[in-house]
């Protein structure tokens, strides 16, 4: 199923099986950078985000595997090294 064209609804029952997978916070202002890269680098159904996640109004994106976590945050450490998840 992961490697056909999904459709919203078998999208959001896939993520509800690996959800909340690996986390990853970003700042408040790099929501719109961390989407940019999750849409070029990943399948919809491998990431998900959520606003405002945390008392700083952090955001935090969610992935299906420690893999895409882990890519994920080391390009968002050389985007904005000064913010550390």
């Amino acid at each position: 199923m992961t490697n056909e064209q999904m459709s919203p609804q078998e999208m959001s029952d896939y993520k509800l099986k690996w959800g909340p997978g690996y986390e990853v916070q970003v700042d408040i202002d790099s929501d719109f950078w961390g989407k940019d890269f999750c849409r070029k680098n990943f399948k919809p159904q491998n990431w998900s985000f959520r606003k405002y996640t945390m008392p700083d109004d952090s955001h935090t994106f969610y992935f299906e595997n420690k893999d895409f976590a882990e890519k994920f945050l080391n390009e968002y450490n050389k985007h904005n090294p000064r913010f550390h998840s």
